[in-house]
């Protein structure tokens, strides 16, 4: 275990490489820290950060650096969440407040969190196997053709064709819509397929096959919808971190080209809890320079998503974690809402 004063120096470590790109020395430590101690003190405290694997020397240079070991101390230790300013709430609550449906809250939110942590963001479509149904709508296209419309409590939006095998009259329509909604209004997208599974056999004869075509048509867009989507913004702002990354930025590119590699960096959708992962705590080789922080979204206490953004691990991770959760409590505060 680190003594309170190592901890302090790493800390200052930290957060002056951070704030400065430049190695740190045990001179300016003590000029810049009120650490009640000689630089020859600091000196020696730095040679045991460095021997425990927090510090690194990078080539010649007679500053210090934090490793991912040490970043991973100053998370989970040392940094606190810095909480949002007021009028910076207020400008997310302002900004995400104007959106007209699911596609523009998701965007919104991106170009949101690229802009407040200057990293690049990733943001996670509502997943509808975590959703529930609030509205089935059945509109007559024509005598034999009918648009099915399925709309989630997260504001998601589902449409398709239903090409039926006979005519269908509008009341019957009317009638199929109501027993639907009905059924499934309220109910998880996993308990749908088993609350309408007998619904046929309640309609007259001649209606029975329409009425099996539009079921099977909204069973499909239940499982074709269980693909995840991702949005990412501000890739751009990589480049203004080329020399965090040894050689060159291409395998990062690389990477958050890849929806799975993602996926798997946001981690289980479900779990609502802040992640942060540092550097080769990543396990795709071309991120092993980079951390990603993520947290999870969703109406009430769970979440039904994940967002988060991607930056080098030489990241203000205070106020970074601070934007992520503050964005992910009002992006939830509006999928309530709508």
């Amino acid at each position: 275990m680190l003594s309170e004063r190592r901890l302090e120096v790493l800390r200052a470590i930290v957060q002056d490489y951070v704030g400065t790109e430049e190695p740190v020395g045990s001179k300016a430590l003590t000029e810049r820290h009120s650490l009640g101690v000689s630089p020859a003190t600091v000196r020696n405290d730095m040679a045991v950060l460095e021997e425990e694997g927090f510090i690194a020397q990078p080539h010649t240079s007679a500053g210090r650096i934090p490793t991912d070991k040490g970043y991973r101390l100053f998370v989970d230790k040392l940094a606190g969440v810095k909480p949002l300013s007021s009028p910076e709430r207020r400008a997310i609550q302002n900004f995400l407040e104007g959106a007209v449906d699911l596609d523009d809250v998701v965007g919104r939110t991106v170009r949101l969190l690229a802009q407040l942590t200057r990293q690049v963001a990733v943001v996670q479509y509502p997943s509808l196997t975590r959703s529930t149904v609030r509205h089935v709508e059945l509109l007559s296209l024509a005598p034999a053709r009918l648009m099915l419309v399925l709309i989630t409590d997260t504001g998601r939006v589902e449409q398709r064709m239903v090409d039926c095998p006979a005519p269908i009259g509008e009341t019957a329509v009317a009638d199929l819509r109501a027993r639907l909604n009905s059924r499934v209004v309220g109910r998880r997208f996993a308990d749908v397929p088993q609350l309408v599974q007998d619904l046929p056999e309640s309609f007259d004869a001649e209606d029975r096959g329409t009425v099996s075509t539009v079921l099977s048509t909204l069973l499909e867009t239940l499982v074709e919808e269980t693909e995840e989507r991702l949005v990412i913004g501000g890739t751009a702002n990589l480049t203004r971190f080329g020399h965090d990354f040894p050689l060159t930025i291409r395998p990062v590119l690389e990477a958050l080209e890849e929806q799975v590699v993602l996926l798997k960096l946001l981690g289980e959708a479900t779990d609502p809890a802040m992640t942060v992962r540092i550097g080769h705590e990543n396990a795709h080789e071309g991120l092993n320079s980079t951390s990603v922080v993520a947290v999870g979204y969703g109406s009430g206490g769970e979440a039904v998503a994940k967002l988060g953004v991607v930056g080098p691990t030489r990241m203000d991770y205070p106020g970074t974690m601070g934007a992520v959760r503050a964005v992910a409590r009002y992006v939830g505060q509006i999928l309530a809402e709508s």
